[in-house]
């Protein structure tokens, strides 16, 4: 099937659809892209949307990338599926104009919306939707897109449960899973690696949103003060001040603010551990982060929060605290630096289970079943 994955996506800040491509292309689509970066990231996005006087930078950026994406679209020619990429609430609307029903034809192309956040849900989780006529206004941006799409992509079952009950038909769910660099990264842990008399290393990355909990990471850095621990953190954003104040006591953490996509893989493969979310708010209870697929398949041992899509996905391969609870997070990561044979086995346990689940190939298994059924752009 000629598939041609299609928007203004930026795979370097958000590898979703890298991982989408590379999993149909692993089960035998003929897949190309047609992609220009719009150079805004999710909080920029919904920023923008919500303060309506910056509007018209951001219909003026898409505009520019829209053309040049119509042009490469028509040199590519007509394929037999577009999957539309991460932050596609407006790209839909162009995929499904440049590819239209055929005049006496009953079918059309398939337009798929990887749907992993919501407008209104982003914003409202990031507290900067304001008042609620613009929440209002993201929801009907969200809709619109959903109506657009032919099948409409969502990362977990908890995500499923609130797309809107008219949609929810054409909506299948594919987990996050991790692309090839990452599971490429690890390295099998050994004696020299998870050693018995060095610091246990423990790494996090992230854009420091509410939904990742940074600043309980923080509070709990704290309480590990002269701890044989060691932690990277990497990333900026809105809560790093916060994380930084509440972890200040601790000299054994590095701060960067910023690490290559190509060098990230084999940096968070080199630590023992790797941090995935632990915020509280409704959004944080219904995801399982790139991180957390991304850290077991590098090979690390994943501490992460106790919520229902991350207990099913993980099981036991993962160490899971309450959310919010930085005092539970300090213990579980003091029981790791104390016990090396336990850390071992959670750091196979956790990339065997990215190897048999989290793979491309494996995640976008849901996608392909309903792209193969006749007329799935009826």
């Amino acid at each position: 099937m000629r598939t041609i994955i299609f928007g203004t996506y930026d795979t370097a800040m958000h590898p979703r659809i890298a991982t989408i491509a590379e999993g149909l292309a692993a089960r035998g689509f003929d897949v190309t892209e047609c992609n220009i970066p719009l150079g805004l990231t999710t909080a920029d996005r919904v920023d923008m949307l919500a303060k309506p006087w910056k509007v018209g930078g951001l219909v003026a950026r898409l505009a520019s990338r829209w053309l040049a994406l119509a042009a490469r679209a028509r040199r590519l020619g007509r394929p037999d599926a577009v999957v539309v990429g991460y932050l596609g609430h407006f790209d839909v609307h162009l995929a499904r104009l440049l590819y239209p029903r055929r005049m006496f034809s009953r079918h059309r192309v398939p337009i798929v919306l990887d749907h992993l956040v919501s407008a209104a849900n982003t914003a409202k989780d990031r507290r900067i939707a304001g008042s609620g006529l613009k929440q209002r206004l993201l929801e009907l941006i969200d809709a619109a897109a959903l109506r657009a799409a032919d099948i409409v992509v969502v990362d977990t079952e908890e995500h499923l449960e609130i797309v809107p009950e008219k949609y929810r038909s054409k909506a299948v769910v594919v987990p996050v899973g991790a692309p090839a660099p990452w599971h490429a990264a690890a390295r099998e842990p050994s004696a020299t690696v998870t050693s018995a008399t060095g610091p246990l290393k423990v790494v996090f990355y992230g854009l420091y949103t509410p939904l990742q909990g940074a600043p309980v990471i923080g509070e709990a850095l704290g309480r590990l003060a002269g701890a044989p621990v060691e932690v990277t953190m990497i990333g900026r954003g809105q809560d790093q001040a916060e994380t930084k104040r509440a972890a200040a006591s601790n000299q054994s953490v590095r701060w960067l603010d910023w690490v290559p996509a190509a060098e990230l893989p084999a940096l968070v493969a080199a630590h023992d551990v790797c941090l995935g979310i632990f915020g509280t708010g409704d959004k944080a209870l219904r995801v399982v982060p790139n991180k957390v697929f991304q850290g077991a398949a590098a090979g690390c041992a994943v501490v992460t929060s106790d919520t229902a899509p991350q207990r099913r996905v993980l099981g036991d391969a993962a160490v899971l605290v309450p959310p919010g609870d930085p005092a539970a997070l300090a213990d579980a990561l003091l029981r790791l630096a104390d016990d090396r044979e336990a850390l071992l086995k959670l750091r196979h346990a956790a990339r065997q289970l990215a190897a048999e689940r989290f793979t491309p190939e494996q995640v976008v298994g849901p996608l392909t079943d309903r792209l193969n059924r006749p007329h799935a752009g009826a």
